[in-house]
């Protein structure tokens, strides 16, 4: 499916609106996702930060987690949106190429910029995917 680039903002402009209600305390470094399913439904996600840093959670997986609780599981494009365009980290690259290597990844800045685009196989060529776990017999 080819999509516009007044669809591609919309996501960009959904993510960094998402963006403002990160809980972010202790990095003041907020990150906002709109994630859009191969049925066309949007989720957004925040990064949320706890005391305890491992348990905190990022943008992109809340989206991801959003959508797969709801039963989507095939995604088209998520937009990353951070003050400075930041990319999403290894987890969150591993947890989208679980779902597709395909699935566009737009970065977006504080200004609400598209600055650039690639897919998840872009961000991580050599995934370690589900197919890895098939066994012969």
């Amino acid at each position: 499916m080819t999509i516009t680039k007044t669809e591609k903002q919309s996501l960009i402009d959904l993510a960094n609106e998402a963006r403002r209600r990160a809980y972010v305390p202790y990095s003041n470094y907020p990150v906002g996702a709109a994630l859009r399913t191969k049925t066309g439904k949007v989720y957004t996600g925040v990064n949320i930060e706890n005391a305890a840093y491992p348990q905190t959670i990022c943008a992109e997986r809340v989206a991801i987690f959003k959508a797969v609780s709801e039963g989507e599981k095939e995604f088209e494009i998520i937009a990353v949106v951070t003050n400075n365009g930041g990319s999403p980290c290894g987890g969150c690259r591993q947890v989208m190429a679980e779902f597709g290597l395909d699935t566009i990844v737009m970065f977006g800045d504080g200004q609400g910029t598209l600055t650039h685009e690639t897919t998840v196989k872009g961000l991580l060529p050599e995934a370690f995917i589900p197919e890895h776990l098939v066994t012969d017999g």
